[in-house]
């Protein structure tokens, strides 16, 4: 009988354990992690290839996710990032925020999901979001902002910008919560339907950019609702991607003039001259006093006949870059339109054509000219100035820069007429010589002249300069006065030193950062006498201790200077082992600082260490064991030598012991040996001695002995040395007569001397060595460096010269027992 089937419930309990292991070990579930975050917290994890939000350091204020590939972000993602303050998460491929994906980022500031895939807006997203300022919901996919609650508890927000190209519709109630904006940006290149007044209660209005191209094509009803909802005077309106034709097309700005909006800026605008024409009609007397035009593409043949009878006296500026004319061979000029030039004050031409002196006449309000990226050299220079007849007497400031400018004698005998000019700019010009001498307005205050070619500088630049800027350029020397200067930037140089502080007693900032500048000094820094800002770094810094000092100092507020720019600009260059290191990680020990008085100071304990060691081996007499020692060795190779060549050659005709004995004596007690020691061992007394009759009667005659003597059997013209040594390996034994003289002779202490080192060479014992005191004479008045002998007293019985008479025959009785080597005694 078969047994039921198992039930599929048990059958999953069985198999959980297994897929939930599989599922944890899943590196596709595994949550990335990022750690590209500086000190500041701030987290940059661009172009990293997530497809998740990664993990960041706790306590990031701000996460750049922008370009990865994250599709969802889900309620987990970013919990625990309650002190995020910014995060963007811009040109990913987002389809799905999940409802309370930001609901723990309560203090974010600034959310950026632009240029996603998202397809619909959820105001759940946002409803914790309290203290958000910044959204950007541009670029992504969604028809419609959907529910009137989208931004209903952003009640912080300040700028907003939504919408794209698929954006159809604005209905009202889209913005409810929406108060008050700094910046409004709306992208609605193909809105069908608005609801005027949608964005009607948005008030105040800092800025707004409208992008509204077809509206303008198509729709300019929707155009003229839109506009006139957000058109206030003192709200600058950009409008992008227009495409202006005829009158129709510019009837949406009727409601820019009716509102009385004082500053228009177009970007990407394709225009006819008839439209351009109409416009100036539309707008005839209107308050408009700033009006920029940007990347423009201009149509037509230049006809502006109609344009002239009207009035735009309230214009001030005339912003103009990079017009392009289409079919510029039927393109008749812009002369017609020179009564526009007669009111502003500020005319920024960029990029786009040359100002010729008729021009330029009718400029009589004229305060600031910006000719930036043009074609100007320095002939057509002298077109645009008039050949410096000082037709624009009331230039404050004048902008050459990006041109191919190549003289500064031309441009300041061009600019010397402009009685109030006081801010000059040729910076990117061709410059690469200066003269040596130069005319310029009194008032000139600022001077730019940097991005050229220059070498030096001379006497040409003006005394009554309060700034200037000479970066990038080719300098290795600045040796111009300059009493009234202010701000110097020098940046971008080769220069090796700073300037010569006093030869600008005002100056306050100065900038030298990517020069070859190694090292400057406290003293340097002194010689300004009102600096208080300095930009030194990027350059090659020379790591020395007292350069570290001065910048670590600096860096912490505490020197006469500041450093203003980041400590992480000064790396050092030298020395090779600190180089790379950031000089405000550095940290020097005090003996690299300090190598001469380390260097004193290890020779002075050298010193005092050499000297304790001496008098230490004085004390224990290492000198004279050395000393000994070497005499002992070189004498032992010349005898072993002397024995080699003997017996090589075949004549060593002698016993190797000669003598019984080695007498050792001084010369003042020579009279002792040669009267008392000599007679009685080598020539015994027989007749009269009364240790001979003795002998006689035990039938023992007396021993005659050999004694060695240095008067006498030493070799003249050998070394002293090597006699002494010889006669000892000669003798049986050797006998010292001890006495004061014997102490205080050189060459008894000598012998004494080899007779130690005999002991050490194993070949003696200590019978070897006989002592004989003449007179009463301690151990203690034996050096002390002849330990052994010392020893040898200690532990052997020495003989006394007895002074009384009848002492004697048992004295020579022990001494001929000891040259025996035997214990019998004479009796």
């Amino acid at each position: 009988m078969m047994g039921r089937p198992p039930s599929l419930p048990f059958v999953l309990l069985l198999f959980l354990p297994c897929l939930s292991r599989a599922h944890r070990s899943n590196p596709e579930d595994e949550k990335p992690s990022c750690d590209r975050c500086d000190r500041r917290l701030s987290c940059n994890c661009t172009y990293g290839g997530f497809t998740r939000v990664p993990t960041v350091t706790d306590g990031a204020l701000t996460l750049d996710l922008s370009f990865n590939n994250i599709s969802e972000v889900t309620d987990d993602d970013l919990i625990g990032h309650a002190h995020l303050r910014a995060l963007s998460l811009h040109g990913n491929t987002l389809t799905v925020i999940q409802p309370s994906a930001f609901d723990a980022l309560w203090n974010l500031e600034e959310l950026d999901l632009s240029n996603n895939r998202l397809t619909a807006l959820n105001h759940t997203w946002f409803q914790k979001l309290g203290a958000l300022q910044k959204l950007n919901l541009v670029g992504n996919p969604y028809r419609s902002l959907g529910s009137s609650l989208l931004f209903q508890g952003l009640v912080r927000l300040r700028k907003l910008a939504f919408g794209s190209d698929d954006l159809v519709e604005l209905r009202r109630g889209h913005l409810t919560g929406v108060s008050q904006l700094e910046e409004l940006t709306v992208h609605a290149n193909n809105l069908q339907r608005y609801d005027a007044g949608t964005l009607a209660g948005i008030w105040p209005l800092g800025r707004v950019t409208l992008s509204l191209h077809g509206p303008f094509l198509n729709n300019t009803a929707l155009a003229s609702d839109l506009l006139g909802d957000v058109s206030y005077p003192e709200t600058p309106m950009v409008l992008l991607d227009l495409h202006l034709i005829g009158n129709e097309s510019i009837q949406p700005f009727r409601e820019t003039s009716r509102r009385r909006v004082r500053f228009l800026t177009t970007y990407n605008l394709s225009v006819s001259d008839e439209a351009i024409v109409e416009l100036l009609k539309v707008s005839d007397g209107a308050p408009l006093t700033y009006m920029a035009v940007n990347n423009a593409r201009l149509t037509g043949e230049g006809r502006w006949e109609r344009a002239k009878e009207t009035d735009h006296k309230n214009i001030d500026e005339f912003f103009i870059r990079d017009v392009v004319i289409l079919n510029v061979w039927k393109f008749v000029s812009f002369m017609d339109l020179g009564f526009l030039l007669q009111y502003p004050r500020r005319v920024s031409v960029i990029g786009v054509f040359l100002l010729p002196c008729n021009s330029t006449r009718l400029l009589k309000n004229l305060q600031y000219l910006d000719l930036t990226n043009n074609l100007l050299t320095d002939m057509t220079l002298e077109q645009t100035l008039c050949n410096g007849d000082g037709t624009l007497k009331n230039l404050r400031v004048l902008n050459f820069s990006g041109n191919a400018l190549k003289s500064l004698s031309t441009l300041s005998h061009l600019v010397a007429k402009l009685d109030k000019l006081a801010h000059l700019d040729v910076s990117r010009n061709g410059y690469n010589v200066m003269p040596t001498h130069c005319t310029w307005p009194s008032t000139l205050q600022y001077l730019n002249i940097s991005g050229s070619k220059l070498t030096e500088v001379t006497a040409c630049m003006p005394k009554t300069l309060q700034v200037l800027d000479l970066s990038n350029n080719d300098l290795q020397t600045f040796l111009v006065d300059l009493p009234a200067l202010r701000e110097l930037y020098l940046s971008g140089n080769k220069l090796q030193n700073l300037p010569n502080g006093s030869k600008f007693p005002n100056l306050q900032s100065l900038t030298i950062q990517s020069n070859t500048l190694s090292i400057f000094h406290d003293s340097e820094l002194k010689s300004y006498q009102r600096l208080t800002n300095l930009q030194a770094g990027q350059n090659k810094i020379l790591c020395s201790c007292e350069f570290v000092n001065l910048l670590q100092m600096s860096f912490r507020g505490q020197g006469a200077v500041a450093l203003t720019d980041e400590e992480e600009n000064y790396i050092c260059d030298s020395p090779l082992p600190l180089q790379g290191e950031q000089v405000g990680q550095v940290h020097l020990s005090i003996a690299y600082c300090h190598q001469v008085l380390v260097v004193c100071v290890c020779c002075g304990v050298a010193l005092v260490i050499m000297v304790v060691l001496v008098v230490v081996l004085w004390r224990i007499h290492a000198f004279w064991y050395v000393k000994m020692t070497w005499a002992w060795l070189k004498a032992k190779r010349s005898s072993s030598s002397r024995r080699r060549r003997q017996n090589r050659d075949g004549t060593d005709s002698e016993p190797l012991l000669c003598y019984d004995a080695f007498v050792s004596y001084s010369e003042r007690d020579a009279s002792w040996v040669e009267e008392y020691l000599v007679p009685e061992l080598e020539n015994p007394r027989d007749e009269k001695d009364e240790t001979a009759a003795t002998a006689a009667a035990n039938d023992k005659p007396l021993q005659a002995f050999s004694l060695c003597l240095h008067k006498r059997d030493f070799l003249p013209g050998q070394w002293i040395v090597d006699n002494i040594m010889s006669a000892m390996e000669r003798s049986r034994r050797t006998v010292f007569i001890l006495s004061e003289n014997f102490v205080s002779s050189d060459w008894c202490r000598y012998e004494l001397d080899f007779s130690h080192f005999r002991l050490f060479d194993g070949k003696d014992d200590g019978d070897t060595a006989i002592l004989i005191l003449l007179e009463p004479l301690s151990k203690d008045d034996i050096p002390k460096r002849f330990c052994k002998l010392r020893k040898l007293m200690n532990s052997t019985t020495y003989l006394e010269w007895p002074q009384e008479e009848e002492k004697r025959p048992e004295f020579w009785g022990s001494l001929r027992n000891a040259l025996r080597g035997d214990d019998e005694e004479e009796p």
